[in-house]
């Protein structure tokens, strides 16, 4: 082949583009890559066309450990049915790479989440402390009620009589106990007391309860950054928002804040509301200031303060394509650093906030947030993308129309309380609906989104099946946005998409049969949730015996393996799709396919098809139903006072 004929095949090679009528469900993503390519700028869509996936990475069999490295080794149709003699330089075999590799990705992942709860302490002791003005202790019944979790007493004897102790003097006591499980070197981390008696028991069998939080998720890092949260921020409860490109303005100053802690964002939320920076926008041409969300931070703003989301993971290019984004604030995790490059194309400020996310591509601004004058540094993040608002590029705008309302908010406290009532609030109703067969199971499903799959699809598809066969769904992250923009996180959509019993709960109780929980952090929500079930009886002793599962149809992050594994080693049949990096290794992918189960109840499974992927959640739910004497419904009884008073006093 000529040069001429290489420079030629080269660029045709780069020319070659995403279809955006293939690669997503959604229309205003759609409608955002066709202006981008318009526009010549390029994003993860296209790059997912050119850039094809190691085949050996993906079936998790290379290993670049040490420098001896890296080490490939493939699983091929010879080796897979005769005998297996590969081995690393080492002596290493293709299941203890591919192990080696996937613990990795755990660890990583719990760091993320680790790191997040370690940040939110950190501000949560400024406020207890009173070193910040900027927070307060918002949710006083939640630190009451996590307060002896943690070992801190909540009243005190006063000659002789009990009295309330001061809520700053439990909340600093609080955040100096949890911060000392980083680093914590004996004992055990005390949050895992919260799981059922038989779990907690099971987890000490087999030595696997942590003495810290450094590398522990779920019932550590993870639970210990909602609680806190809560404290901080206030417990979600059902509020409405908006979601998708839509919410976006043309005449506003428009603000995304992406990323996944809420600590800097809160205080954003404050300055944008604020009569100084509203006036000051308008002194630039702009009728006001949106501020929206992208990601988990999105999902934070939201459930707390109704402020809209314009999308989730695959999604965060395209809001700086509509051409009126006025600036992107990045906090961590799931940040494309591509961003910067995207809006050299248009006028986007992109400001980065936090030292462990910086971005080499294009320009961008940093101000570090610090919890002592948080306030301050929002309204200088405001600021700088008010000044920015003058300097639109002249017919670049296109907002899509795309917008849909939600109903979000539902932490267990509130399920706890929209299911008995303000008089008896109480999971029993839930369990109730499980026992007579109203409600077949329950179903989290969460996660990322993935450029290798139709964006949104999976999600979408695997939700309606479950839905339709009367399996509630508890969502959390870009799932859950998912949800919100094809219209399943409203009441009315039970009576459209639903089987009948669910539909009949869900409009009696006035739910959503979609329950949105929160962040990628707040999976830990769904683990209280199903805790509160257990405990509210009748459905077995452990979360293992739950006529539940947990699926992440689009997952692409280490954060997803790491709630992949804390889901199952608390007892959950756990489905993720699209690849699973352990397929290059039959007998570790047994391990945790099959032998899981024998340790923790619950398993790992790869399910490539959302429709195989339901009916496989489906035939488990099915399964623990029959286990408990529940395969066959049962009319539901009605009760007089005297029965609910019997229960009452059980």
């Amino acid at each position: 082949m000529s040069a001429d004929e290489i420079k030629v095949k080269a660029e045709a090679k780069e020319a070659k583009k995403a279809n955006p009528k293939e690669v997503t469900i959604d229309i205003a993503t759609t409608q955002m890559l066709q202006k981008a390519q318009a526009d010549g700028c390029e994003t993860i869509f296209d790059r997912a066309v050119t850039m094809k996936p190691c085949n050996i990475g993906e079936q998790g069999t290379c290993c670049k450990i040490c420098a001896q490295g890296p080490c490939r080794l493939p699983l091929t149709k010879k080796q897979a049915e005769g005998s297996d003699d590969r081995k690393g330089l080492c002596g290493a075999t293709p299941e203890t790479i591919a192990a080696r590799n996937f613990v990795r990705m755990i660890a990583a992942g719990t760091a993320a989440h680790s790191d997040h709860g370690r940040g939110v302490t950190e501000v949560f002791l400024a406020a207890a402390r009173k070193e910040t003005n900027d927070y307060q202790i918002k949710d006083t019944e939640k630190l009451l009620e996590i307060a002896p979790d943690f070992g801190v007493p909540t009243t005190v004897l006063v000659d002789g009589v009990e009295q309330p102790r001061d809520i700053y003097e439990i909340a600093v006591e609080v955040g100096e106990a949890a911060m000392a499980q980083w680093g914590q070197q004996h004992g055990e981390l005390p949050l895992f007391k919260r799981a059922p008696e038989p779990r907690y028991e099971l987890w000490k069998k087999l030595g696997v309860i942590p003495r810290g939080i450094d590398l522990s998720d779920g019932w550590a890092g993870a639970m210990t950054a909602t609680d806190l949260q809560d404290v901080l921020f206030g417990t979600p409860y059902p509020i409405q928002g908006e979601i998708n490109l839509g919410v976006l303005k043309e005449d506003h100053v428009n603000i995304i804040v992406h990323g996944h802690e809420p600590l800097l964002s809160e205080m954003i939320v404050v300055a944008a509301q604020s009569p100084e920076m509203i006036d000051y926008a308008k002194t630039k041409g702009a009728k006001g200031i949106v501020l929206a969300g992208m990601c988990c931070t999105a999902n934070e703003i939201l459930v707390r303060h109704g402020m809209p989301i314009a999308g989730n993971y695959l999604q965060q290019e395209l809001a700086i394509v509509t051409g009126a984004l006025d600036a992107m604030v990045v906090d961590v995790q799931c940040i494309m650093e591509n961003l910067a490059n995207v809006a050299k194309c248009y006028h986007t400020k992109i400001i980065t906030t936090n030292p462990r996310c910086m971005i080499e591509s294009g320009e961008t601004t940093h101000i570090e947030f610090d919890e002592h004058h948080a306030l301050e540094d929002g309204m200088k993040i405001v600021k700088a993308a008010v000044d920015n608002f003058p300097n639109r590029k002249p017919g670049a705008q296109m907002i899509p129309s795309a917008k849909e309302k939600m109903v979000v908010g539902f932490s267990y406290e509130a399920i706890n309380y929209h299911l008995g009532g303000t008089f008896r609030g109480s999971f029993v109703p839930l369990n109730d609906n499980i026992i007579n067969g109203r409600i077949r199971g329950v179903a989290g499903v969460v996660g990322c989104n993935n450029a290798r799959s139709v964006h949104d699809s999976a999600h979408l598809t695997l939700i309606k099946e479950l839905i339709k066969n009367d399996v509630i769904v508890l969502t959390t992250g870009c799932s859950a946005m998912t949800c919100g923009k094809f219209g399943l996180l409203t009441p009315e959509s039970a009576k459209v998409y639903c089987g009948p019993g669910l539909a009949e709960v869900c409009e009696t109780v006035g739910i959503p049969p979609v329950l949105h929980m929160g962040s990628c952090v707040d999976n830990t929500r769904i683990l209280m949730a199903a805790t509160q079930v257990v405990k509210a009886g009748g459905l077995g002793k452990d979360l293992s015996d739950l006529p539940a599962a947990g699926a992440a149809p689009e997952w692409m992050s280490e954060k997803a393996i790491a709630i992949g594994q804390y889901f199952v080693a608390s007892g959950v049949y756990t489905v993720f799709g699209g690849t699973l990096p352990v397929t290059g290794a039959p007998k570790f992918q047994k391990h945790l396919f099959e032998e899981m189960e024998d340790m923790y109840g619950g398993k790992w499974d790869l399910i490539m098809d959302p429709y195989e992927m339901a009916a496989k959640m489906i035939a488990h739910i099915d399964k623990k139903r029959k286990a408990l004497g529940l395969d066959k419904a049962k009319e539901r009884v009605l009760m007089d006072m005297a029965d609910r008073q019997k229960l009452d006093a059980a």
